[in-house]
């Protein structure tokens, strides 16, 4: 019986591919009682359905409708609408227990030392860089104030263009020593951000 099925085939893929792949599907699809033969084309039965009607609707309920409908919307402009709590802005009640106190480490005297030697001779560092600044700009102002009476001396009017104010300079950007020295591995927190919660009404 398979040979002969085989032979069919075969004929059957020489002539149209398509009824070939429609025999071997027949064929896969043969193990049920209720199955047709594996050279019939089985197609799925006509649908003889009709479309479903539509409902006619009586104007005067749907004038109703929109009348309840407009008056629920009366109400509810009527009520402030409640904004929804943001919870990241709202503290827990378990934080706010004033007996929950942390207390700082207990350092040695050891250490303790040590940071006030650190903390001393950082302040003498900004103190003597303070100083270095001041003096630096007090050297440039007194090196200005000479130029410009040597200017003047030479012509009034160059010395009035020299006192004019230079609209070149801004925008400007400097980047100075930094308060604290910076720390090995320290992660920046966030900075600003835009917060775009959203907020629910009714």
């Amino acid at each position: 019986m398979s040979g002969v099925v085989y032979q069919i085939l075969t004929l059957f893929s020489r002539q149209n591919s398509t009824l070939c792949s429609l025999a071997v599907l027949s064929l896969q699809a043969r193990q049920t009682h209720w199955q047709t033969t594996v050279l019939g084309l089985r197609t799925s039965l006509p649908m003889r359905a009709e479309p479903k009607k539509k409902k006619k609707v009586d104007p005067k309920r749907e004038v109703a409708l929109r009348d309840r409908l407009k008056k629920k919307l009366k109400k509810l402009e009527r009520v402030p609408p409640e904004l929804i709590p943001i919870e990241d802005f709202i503290t827990p009640a378990k934080y706010l227990d004033e007996t929950r106190v942390r207390e700082p480490p207990r350092l040695s005297f050891e250490e303790s030392e040590r940071r006030a030697l650190l903390m001393k001779a950082w302040s003498r560092y900004k103190q003597e860089q303070h100083e270095a600044e001041m003096k630096t700009i007090s050297d440039a102002l007194e090196a200005q104030r000479e130029a410009l009476e040597e200017l003047r001396l030479e012509s009034e009017e160059l010395y009035q263009a020299a006192l004019k104010r230079d609209q070149r300079l801004f925008p400007y950007e400097s980047q100075g020593p930094c308060y604290t020295p910076p720390i090995p591995g320290y992660q920046a927190p966030e900075g600003k951000f835009n917060d775009i919660t959203k907020v629910h009404t009714q």
